[in-house]
């Protein structure tokens, strides 16, 4: 057999065309529409033909072509207008900068996947989009963030249907010359790579690089010589892979991505793990701190645990990774390191070598900055993991929320790009929050949106005939049916969009619940059209199916031009359906859609949702920009649930949704429904823009933790030590507290008072009734054993209580001791006044004094008896 040595000819660029190179490989040019003008001025064909992918785009134009741009002074005055706004956005300081950071400040971001853009395919869904809004908002912001990934070769299965309708996984390679990727060298010259040991080989992977504005996204790969065959393709499928591969993907991510992190010269003070994937940072961390600082375990978890972010996606159970502890076991061996104790954090249950690691588990109980990704997620997740911390009211389980946010100009169509240039100024991209800019979005002509929206349509329309024509080709359709592709669907009707992954609690087919009612609402004389994409998982054969019923449905004569199934949906195709659609819907199972972020890049665009309440419509939903499928109920029964609210869409659309579309009054016009778009606009530019998003993270857990970072390490990690010391203190002397009866400054039976067992029934009377305006002290006694008065805190907890005895909304407020009874009891005592009618309830505990992570450490909170 021969071995080639390969090798690649590509265009020898002029010297004045060099940026483009440049431009290339810095996915920048993504959400720059000048920059991606430039590239499609180049070769309109070529560009699309090329998928935009500016790397091989470059090396397949023509010599000939290049040369004539180099002295085209449109053209060449074009690219430097590009180049000076590359320049500013990429290699200059953003004005938005926070003055917190100081030099080597890093903040590590770490996920499973990207999705930047289509052209580089290291993304699956969600997930990846919102990860790539994240990198794209923290570039235009200025954070020193780096980002942290997998580089797959194969990355997510490509998707195509059979002739019977049901879904097909192709994994393509990815050829790695022609991503705009480069190598990362060590000092001296030599490519870097990362050496992890592992049980009989080690596991090598080299590291990559990808620029995405100021941002880096460094990635690990697998796939070279040193490893062995078999974990070649530990790196070459997103999600692929047996359950010991996933493994080694999860430990190459978090451990090796922080380890190559090191290996460059960056130390991240704060590590944001996007998922549970990346849990394992905490324990490469913990040997770098161990190694550099020279402290023990406890002290550089002190540290550590202060300054991990998390961020869970999934209401899922299915969708957390757990993993055997003996798979694990020798893995952590080999890494000549006892990490039992710290694996034991994940297990969700201490007693028993069953209990798996749970990756989620091991991520909260390693951060003290945890959140869902919407307010209704947040309630969820803290519902979700109440049990790591026994005894904490639910709505106190440490996992706030930070509702998830998109990047506007990588998702708004190019009409309405012209359209915010024209009436919202040239930095609207960077200021969605401002307050001017609302009023300047009510003040876009109404014909010119609705016209804008109308050519968006169109193209996503014209796109649809050639996908469909593409699909029916692939699957040797003859030339009549062919030739239908080109009348599918119709540019001036009411169209609906469905796009996303094919779970089964997605309800993909909710339409489809009554066949003939749906038949009738897609050829009425005023009609909807439905365009549906998206994946099932490969091994979801009840997610394949509901695709395959839809296709089957598509085929029907009557409505065979009015519905279709669009294959292999990415980013390209879902750029032109929120661009294109007038109304996206949503029909999740609540509380199963954790944020679900295809519904906001819809309602930038100016499409109205039609949704179930849950995920970010449940705090979006308002009747002047949208609609919402039932009232946020919740259905033991699926069956049933499907009925009613299958129903429940069918009535929205014919009743509210058809008629606000076609009512046509001065200038054919819909005024009502174009009212509705502006609001849903300004709704989703300033609530849900990915700079909001990121803004939270960087005052409410970035610089927080940014700083808490450098006061712990500060005098040879003094308060960290310190820490430990207070841990151990705290559980040793716990068990000592104990809380007695709390008592009102009038009994009960006078004042009309509950007193509540936290969680529990309240024990009540209804004699008596207090007033707004009234007060009462509470006082109780509390026996704090060794522990100093200072040392803890006691606080009144009260509330609203529901029929059952149960607060349902808390609040606390600190009592104070001024006195010492003889055998040692301290008194502490509190003023409560009566400011808001209602049925309360109240008790008293106590919590340690300190930190917030100090205070929630499970097992560290004690109640009234």
């Amino acid at each position: 057999m021969q071995t080639l040595q390969l090798f690649t000819i590509a265009p020898a660029i002029p010297e004045k065309l060099l940026f483009l190179e440049a431009l290339a490989r810095n996915l920048w040019w993504s959400w720059n529409p000048d920059a991606n003008e430039l590239f499609r001025r180049i070769n309109r064909e070529l560009w699309k033909e090329t998928k935009f992918n500016p790397v091989l785009f470059l090396s397949r134009v023509p010599q000939e072509r290049l040369t004539a741009l180099a002295a085209d002074e449109s053209f060449m005055a074009h690219l430097v207008r590009v180049r000076q706004a590359f320049e500013k956005e990429t290699l200059q300081p953003a004005e938005t900068r926070s003055p917190v950071y100081a030099p080597g400040d890093c903040i590590a971001y770490f996920c499973a996947e990207f999705g930047v853009h289509e052209s580089l395919p290291l993304f699956a869904g969600g997930l990846g989009a919102l990860a790539g809004d994240h990198l794209k908002s923290a570039s235009n912001m200025g954070l020193p963030l780096v980002a942290v990934g997998l580089l797959y070769r194969q990355g997510y299965f490509r998707q195509y249907l059979n002739n019977d309708g049901w879904q097909q996984e192709v994994y393509p390679e990815n050829e790695i010359h022609n991503l705009p990727l480069e190598r990362v060298f060590k000092p001296d010259g030599k490519p870097l790579t990362v050496h992890i040991p592992a049980p009989g080989h080690a596991l090598h992977a080299a590291v990559w690089k990808v620029q995405v504005g100021r941002i880096p996204i460094i990635l690990l790969d697998s796939n070279i010589p040193e490893n062995p065959p078999d974990w070649h393709d530990v790196t070459r499928q997103l999600y692929g892979g047996d359950h010991r591969t996933r493994l080694l993907q999860e430990i190459l991510l978090g451990i090796g991505g922080l380890h190559a992190l090191y290996e460059m010269g960056l130390e991240p003070q704060v590590c944001h793990m996007n998922e549970g994937h990346s849990a394992f940072i905490s324990l490469e961390r913990l040997a770098h701190l161990m190694g550099k600082y020279g402290l023990d375990k406890k002290t550089a978890l002190e540290i550590i645990v202060r300054t991990n972010v998390f961020t869970t996606h999934t209401p899922v159970a299915a969708g957390h990774d757990e993993f055997p502890l003996d798979m694990l076991r020798p893995f952590f061996e080999a890494l000549h390191t006892s990490m039992d104790d710290l694996l034991s954090l994940g297990r969700a249950a201490r007693a028993g070598d069953g209990v798996p690691v749970s990756m989620t588990v091991l991520a909260l109980r390693l951060s003290q900055y945890c959140n869902g990704v919407s307010r209704l997620h947040g309630a969820v997740a803290r519902r979700m993991w109440a049990h790591l911390w026994p005894g904490r009211p639910e709505d106190e389980v440490p996992i706030t929320s930070i509702t998830n946010g998109v990047h506007s100009p990588s998702w708004l169509s190019p009409e309405n790009i012209l359209l915010f240039d024209r009436y919202l100024g040239p930095k609207w991209h960077t200021k969605p929050g401002d307050a001017s800019m609302l009023e300047r979005i009510d003040q876009i002509p109404d014909e010119e949106l609705w016209r804008a929206h109308e050519l968006s349509r169109a193209s996503l329309i014209r796109e649809c005939r050639e996908w469909m024509a593409r699909q029916l080709h692939r699957r040797n359709a003859g030339k009549a049916e062919l030739e239908k592709a080109n009348a599918m669907l119709d540019p001036d009707i009411l169209t609906i969009g469905f796009a996303r992954r094919f779970a089964t609690y997605k309800r993909a087919g909710l339409f489809l619940h009554d066949a003939a009612r749906f038949e009738a609402l897609l050829t009425g004389k005023t009609p909807i059209q439905v365009i549906f994409a998206g994946k099932a998982h490969p091994r979801d054969n009840e997610g394949k199916e509901i695709i395959r019923q839809i296709v089957h449905f598509s085929r029907r004569a009557k409505v065979c031009h009015r519905i279709v199934f669009i294959e292999d949906y990415d980013i390209d195709v879902a750029r032109f359906l929120v661009q294109g659609v007038d109304v996206w819907l949503n029909t999740p199972r609540r509380p199963l859609e954790a944020s679900g972020t295809s519904g906001m890049k819809a309602a930038v665009n100016g499409a109205l949702n039609v949704s179930i309440l849950d995920g970010w419509w449940d705090e979006a939903y308002s009747p002047e920009r949208g609609w919402s499928i039932g009232h946020g109920e919740e259905y033991q029964d699926a069956g049933y649930q499907d009925a009613v609210e299958s129903q429940a869409l069918y009535n929205l659309i014919e009743s509210e949704v058809i008629p606000c579309f076609y009512t046509r009054v001065n200038d054919h016009l819909p005024a009502p429904w174009v009212k509705m778009m502006k609001a849903a606009i300004k709704m989703a530019f300033v609530n849900f823009s990915s700079h909001r998003m990121v803004r939270e993270y960087e005052e409410r857990f970035y610089i927080p933790a940014l700083q808490r970072g450098r006061t712990l390490l500060a005098d040879n990690a003094a308060e960290a030590h310190a820490l430990v010391k207070q841990h151990a203190r705290l559980v040793r002397l716990w068990p000592q507290i104990r809380v007695g009866h709390p008592r009102p400054s009038r009994p009960p039976e006078e004042s009309g008072l509950s007193s509540i067992v936290a969680g529990g029934p309240a024990t009540q009377t209804e004699l008596g009734c207090l007033r707004v305006g009234d007060a009462f002290t509470v006082t109780v006694p509390v026996h704090l054993g060794e522990l100093r008065p200072e040392e803890a805190e006691v606080e009144l907890f009260y509330g609203q209580v529901n029929m059952n005895g149960a607060i349902t909304a808390s609040h606390r407020q600190p009592m104070t001791t001024n006195r010492k009874t003889d055998d040692g009891q301290h008194i502490f005592e509190c003023r409560l006044e009566c400011g808001t009618t209602g049925r309360y309830g109240f008790t008293v505990r106590i919590i340690p004094h300190g930190d917030a992570w100090t205070q929630n450490l499970p097992g560290l909170m004690t109640w009234a008896e």
